[in-house]
């Protein structure tokens, strides 16, 4: 009995608990209505006895018939039904909703050049960013990730997924050279854009990170940019890069001669899109940028928990049609004898 009661649903509240003062309207309805005084005039129908002993329910229980106390408590689970219980189900986590955000990383032959101090080791500005941008995927969780490559000319290295370890693993294997020694912004940026013009509004992004000027392509930046604002796509760009060095034996020195970045393109296409435009001149730098860029594009988190509430109306229902049957057939029984 005990095992039955405990596989019994749980209820926690009742929607409309006020339906359960409707429960002693029985009492109230005999203690209002008086009885018609013999001779009177009243409608008479055949089954008026039998209802009468169903709702006097002492009579019954003095005659040892048990159809009263069934129609009462029928009744009881009828207004628990009306009142409408309800349990709690499991706590459940909206989902987190994020950006579209392709990540345009500069694959050019400069990009091999050791100017970065990483971990205590000289590195050269690929693997920099390469550390950089795992950590920076890492905490997008949330985010449709895509990533571009882009040197001679841009192409799609990993469209636009909620997969960021395959972005990851994409990342991990480019090399520099790999898309050609020259450097394509323009391209990659209308590349990126493409990608991105099938995605909800509102919510597009490209991160560009480049360390040269824009020395290939068939669309110059500034051009690329007007596209990406007509689309609404926010471009921040990351100028990535000593001011011109030179490396003998794994050690940087000063080169006045090497190539500039131009940060003044750069800067235009960044602020003509809405976006922002970044100076890293070594990897401590980059990585701040990338956390700066984390909190300018947030993930937007999942809410509060919600625990859904569960209707338990049914089993009171069924049980009080089930136990005002009974008490009919018991009334009847009795009557009958």
């Amino acid at each position: 009995m005990i095992d039955a009661l405990a596989r019994l649903p749980a209820i926690d509240g009742f929607a409309w608990p006020w339906l359960l003062l409707a429960w002693p309207l029985p009492w109230l309805v005999r203690a209002i209505l008086r009885p018609v005084a013999p001779g009177g005039s009243a409608l008479r129908v055949p089954f008026y006895a039998r209802l009468q002993g169903l709702a006097q329910g002492r009579a019954f229980a003095r005659a040892g018939g048990g159809a009263g106390v069934l129609a009462w408590i029928a009744w009881t689970l009828l207004c628990i039904a009306a009142a409408r219980p309800q349990a709690l189900g499991e706590p459940l986590q909206p989902p987190q909703r994020g950006r579209d955000l392709m990540l345009a990383l500069d694959l050019s032959g400069s990009m091999s050049e050791q100017d970065m101090t990483l971990g205590g080791r000289i590195v050269d500005r690929l693997t920099a960013a390469k550390a950089v941008l795992a950590d920076f995927l890492d905490r997008r969780a949330g985010d449709r990730v895509g990533l571009i490559v882009f040197g001679r000319r841009a192409y799609v290295m990993a469209p636009l997924t909620l997969d960021r370890a395959s972005v990851r693993e994409q990342l991990m294997d480019a090399a520099a050279g790999l898309a050609g020694q020259e450097t394509a912004i323009g391209d990659a940026i209308a590349l990126a854009v493409k990608r991105l013009r099938d995605q909800p509004p509102g919510q597009r992004v490209v991160i560009l990170l480049t360390d040269g000027v824009n020395t290939a392509g068939q669309l110059a930046p500034e051009k690329a940019a007007q596209l990406a604002r007509d689309e609404g796509v926010r471009v921040h760009t990351v100028a990535f890069g000593g001011a011109g060095t030179l490396t003998v034996f794994g050690i940087p020195l000063p080169n006045p001669g090497g190539a500039d970045i131009d940060e003044s393109t750069l800067r235009a296409v960044a602020l003509g899109t809405g976006g922002q435009f970044f100076r890293a001149r070594d990897a401590e730098e980059l990585a701040r940028i990338y956390v700066t860029l984390d909190r300018i594009e947030p993930v937007a988190r999942p809410g509060e928990a919600v625990r859904p509430r569960i209707e338990r109306y049914p089993w009171p229902l069924a049980a009080s049609m089930l136990l005002a049957l009974l008490a009919l057939a018991n009334g009847g029984r009795r009557w009958t004898r």
